[in-house]
């Protein structure tokens, strides 16, 4: 994943405790479900967030929306203190087997200090909150000033013609499968209708650069379906 990879930058109503409610609802057969419904690219997109992360050993690193801290674990593994916050109880509980600390936590008022973490992710939760600026605020917060921000959520396909398939995927077959194989099937229509309204690559990064990061810039994954944004604490 080198630096020319990189793109510089120039809603839903989401009330949080039915959101939190949701997620608590699927937290069951999450990750298989997103394994499926991905088929199986989810676990790509993971291993590109860490590599985009550049975590060192000894780090602290906060994994925020981290649901059942199936994305903190690579995290752990490369060496650092990584922690999982989500808001879904739920979530946490499925996830508790999983050797990582667990914390439960509000994206607008974090539990932490300020410039407690040396870097900070967030992996398809972002668009859940209901208010993602307030959220990146507040994780520059607790980065300290040089720390890293890596954001990776489902975005705009750049091609054209794989715009109109995705779309169609996304309204049509995506609730089909995840009447297959969720535990709570009509979540994901919520969840296809999110990420539709959900802003392409360089609306996010402007909307990240006004938040107090800089240097913000993206890489497309899987033809523009998914994206990570990274930036700088300033």
């Amino acid at each position: 994943m080198g630096q020319d990879d990189w793109v510089t930058a120039a809603s839903l109503d989401k009330q949080p405790d039915e959101v939190a409610a949701m997620f608590d609802r699927v937290a069951r057969r999450y990750d298989v479900t997103n394994t499926v419904l991905s088929a199986g690219r989810d676990r790509s997109w993971r291993r590109a967030t860490v590599a985009a992360l550049a975590v060192r050993p000894g780090e602290r690193v906060l994994d925020l929306a981290a649901g059942t801290a199936v994305s903190t674990v690579p995290l752990a593994r490369a060496g650092a203190t990584a922690v999982a916050c989500d808001f879904s109880l739920g979530m946490l509980r499925a996830g508790r087997h999983r050797r990582v600390p667990l914390v439960a936590g509000d994206a607008l008022a974090l539990p932490f200090a300020d410039g407690a973490f040396d870097a900070v992710t967030i992996s398809f939760g972002l668009r859940n909150v209901a208010d993602p600026d307030a959220a990146l605020a507040e994780l520059a917060r607790v980065t300290r000033p040089g720390g890293r921000l890596v954001v990776c959520e489902f975005s705009r396909p750049t091609w054209a013609p794989w715009r109109v398939v995705y779309t169609e995927y996304l309204m049509r077959a995506l609730p089909a499968v995840a009447r297959r194989v969720s535990s709570n099937p009509a979540a994901y229509v919520y969840l296809a209708e999110s990420i539709r309204a959900w802003p392409d690559q360089a609306a996010l990064a402007r909307r990240i650069g006004t938040t107090g990061w800089t240097g913000v810039a993206w890489r497309d994954l899987t033809g523009g379906i998914v994206a990570l944004h990274r930036a700088t604490r300033a």
